[in-house]
């Protein structure tokens, strides 16, 4: 069995006497591609601070790649990407190389100036999300979809094992979705990078997953996509607070 690289048991969480989680049972396993469905106000943005280890659960335990989470030291190893195309400033002066080439701060730390073939790292990193030909272009300049790749990559190049995407398709034209899906089934099947896709969007939920996690304050649903897909559309609406719907996408085939 693959190794759990996140493990949740009993985690609930409150702010002052409001519960916001509760009893969240939760395991990610290497090679996973984990989609984390919930409405605004389901505890999504709670439940990744823990994960990240920003706050600590009320009650129950956390385990990061088998440690407990208060005393796991390889932060370096869990890759976040915000949804920063929504908030990015696009005066900031900086290239997308020099962007990317930040992210190592995060391994190397922030003082230390020099790493080992950096400029092999950062275009490595670009071409893992398909953007090494805008790496001399001004950050501001690109696409939403465009810096979120960036973004991306400026995560990539601190060699994670773990990716987490928050919101990733906010920003992103529906025309552009596929793509970027695309994207991120190859960093997931060829670079082996474990993956958890955060959403309140049922829409944008692609056939490249591979697990399920439905998110209302508590787990309702964690399994294999298929065993999602066989759900029935009342009882996803029961668990998501109001009716909604399921756009399919294509699944990247294998060469």
């Amino acid at each position: 069995m693959k190794q759990p690289l996140i493990e949740l048991e009993d985690v609930s969480f409150q702010y002052e006497y409001q519960e916001v989680l509760h009893n969240i049972s939760l395991v990610v396993r290497e090679g996973d591609f984990l989609a984390l469905l919930g409405p605004n106000g389901s505890g999504k943005s709670t439940l990744l601070k823990i994960i990240l280890g920003l706050l600590k659960p009320t009650k129950g335990s956390v385990k990061l790649f088998g440690e407990k989470s208060t005393s796991f030291k390889h932060r370096e190893w869990i890759g976040y990407v915000s949804q920063k195309s929504n908030s990015f400033n696009a005066g900031f002066p900086a290239t997308v190389k020099e962007v990317v080439a930040s992210g190592l701060t995060k391994k190397i730390g922030l003082f230390k100036r020099h790493f080992p073939n950096k400029e092999e790292r950062v275009f490595e990193a670009l071409h893992a999300v398909g953007m090494e030909q805008f790496a001399n272009r001004n950050i501001g300049e690109l696409s939403g979809g465009q810096q979120q790749r960036v973004f991306i990559a400026r995560a990539l190049i601190a060699e994670p094992k773990l990716l987490i995407l928050d919101e990733p398709t906010v920003g992103i034209d529906y025309e552009n979705v596929q793509s970027f899906y695309d994207m991120l089934y190859h960093l997931n099947e060829e670079l082996r990078i474990t993956m958890i896709l955060v959403t309140h969007d049922v829409d944008t939920l692609t056939d490249t997953i591979s697990h399920v996690a439905c998110l209302n304050k508590t787990i309702h649903f964690h399994g294999y996509k298929d065993n999602y897909d066989s759900i029935s559309a009342d009882q996803r609406n029961e668990w998501y607070g109001h009716s909604v719907r399921q756009l399919p996408h294509m699944k990247k085939e294998n060469k």
